[in-house]
């Protein structure tokens, strides 16, 4: 009985009560990058293969429809907000643009000059923004009052 005790507090402190600790925000962050990045897949995918829309720019708007989910949920789950939400959605954003663009470039770099499918760098950039963006925004979106 004590063991389960243990796990539910242990299950609530990592699912629900705010935190400042980073390896909690982290595990969130997983699954909400994870969310965020069905959405910008699956956008890539439906704007490129099924619509025709040239990689890049099927890339970009998928990108950003990513961010606007990551956005959403990040001030829901994982992070605290520092109450000055202007300021919080300017730095999201800007650090969402700087992520665009390594994005952009790791697309291209692998696409056209590796000539790798579009969707397999697409994980690859993926994995790299995905460290970017997190570590950014916590360092001067949400923790840095």
């Amino acid at each position: 009985m004590v063991f389960m005790e243990k796990m539910i507090a242990l299950g609530r402190k990592y699912l629900f009560e705010k935190t400042d600790k980073t390896h909690i925000q982290f595990f969130r962050y997983i699954f909400v990058g994870g969310f965020a990045t069905v959405v910008n897949a699956v956008s890539l995918y439906i704007l490129t293969s099924k619509l025709g829309v040239y990689y890049l720019v099927s890339a970009a708007a998928a990108f950003i429809l990513g961010i606007a989910t990551n956005y959403l949920l990040s001030i829901l789950w994982v992070f605290k907000s520092t109450g000055k939400l202007t300021k919080e959605v300017l730095l999201f954003a800007v650090i969402g643009i700087g992520g665009l663009i390594l994005n952009e470039l790791i697309m291209w770099s692998l696409v056209s000059g590796l000539k790798l499918y579009y969707m397999l760098a697409w994980l690859v950039a993926t994995a790299v923004v995905l460290i970017w963006n997190f570590s950014m925004r916590k360092k001067f979106v949400f923790e840095g009052e």
